[in-house]
């Protein structure tokens, strides 16, 4: 496991945890990733907890997506699906390489559990949390790329259904995920220097979605900005915006990479091109604080 990646060295870090008693299975995905998913459904059947990996094939989710579904999601077996990567690392490809519609895919399954960690540590706990705890499916998307850790080391507190309170504000809730957790720390201290107070929440589990948590920040502070590495559609800001909607509408605003396909570039570039930084969160809250809910 490297300093600055959410996790290598997957299927080693898994057999080093306590599984609570589960005979843990890893199998890799590859050319045949729809027999893959068929083998995990059957070890799974046979009382095993199975761990499916992809390290380089960001698309399996939507390749096995019949077969996730009827073989793993409809029996509600206790299989993990693991994406290795956030997409990052194979942007010089291009959208054939790019997947940005996982969460909205996985939280369509009824029963599916949907997790992003926003460093190492805390992909660390909820893979050793879904390999001994966890009764059911779940997706859970991982990353190598370069990113400061967030959490100390003997952290323990992530679950399904959980999220982080990382900083107290009255002002605006930013809710982020995965990468762009670091943007949201970083958008904070920029509103600060500008009066706004920001709550930030690593809202980690996007399944079950932690609703509590969201609606008292939103009580407090009159508005919400959502930003994840996503299409805008089906993911954190669908489930931020569902919860709402229905409990406490307020004025949100979400930063994710919209209605359109990946393209070739660096990170660093693409980021940039689709507005996944810090100061695109800082402008989206300027525009939600003025109309927040008082």
């Amino acid at each position: 496991m490297s300093s600055g990646s959410s996790f290598s060295g997957y299927s080693d870090a898994v057999s080093e945890m306590d599984t609570g008693g589960f005979e843990v299975v890893f199998l890799e995905c590859g050319a045949a990733s729809r027999d893959v998913v068929l083998k995990a459904a059957g070890l799974s059947l046979e009382g095993k907890k199975v761990f499916i990996s992809s390290l380089y094939d960001p698309l399996f989710i939507a390749r096995c997506y019949e077969q996730i579904r009827t073989a793993i999601a409809v029996p509600n077996l206790n299989v993990v699906l693991a994406a290795v990567h956030d997409g990052s690392e194979l942007d010089r490809e291009g959208a054939s390489r790019q997947m940005n519609e996982d969460f909205a895919l996985m939280r369509a399954l009824p029963g599916m559990t949907v997790l992003s960690p926003s460093d190492r540590r805390s992909a660390y706990v909820l893979t050793g949390f879904l390999a001994r705890d966890l009764e059911g499916p779940a997706y859970i998307r991982l990353s190598r790329s370069e990113r400061n850790d967030i959490y100390e080391a003997d952290d323990p507190d992530f679950n399904a259904g959980g999220a982080r309170l990382l900083s107290e504000g009255d002002g605006v809730t930013i809710c982020a995920i995965g990468v762009m957790v670091t943007e949201a720390i970083k958008a904070r201290d920029v509103l600060a220097d500008q009066g706004i107070s920001a709550e930030v929440i690593d809202c980690y589990s996007i399944k079950p979605f932690p609703r509590q948590m969201l609606l008292a920040s939103v009580r407090r502070t009159g508005c919400c900005v959502v930003a994840e590495k996503h299409t805008g559609a089906g993911g954190l800001y669908g489930a931020a915006s569902e919860c709402l909607g229905g409990s406490y509408p307020v004025p949100v605003r979400g930063v994710s990479v919209e209605d359109r396909f990946g393209q070739s570039g660096t990170e660093e570039e693409l980021r940039e091109y689709y507005g996944l930084t810090h100061r695109e969160i800082v402008h989206n809250v300027l525009q939600v604080w003025a109309i927040r809910r008082r």
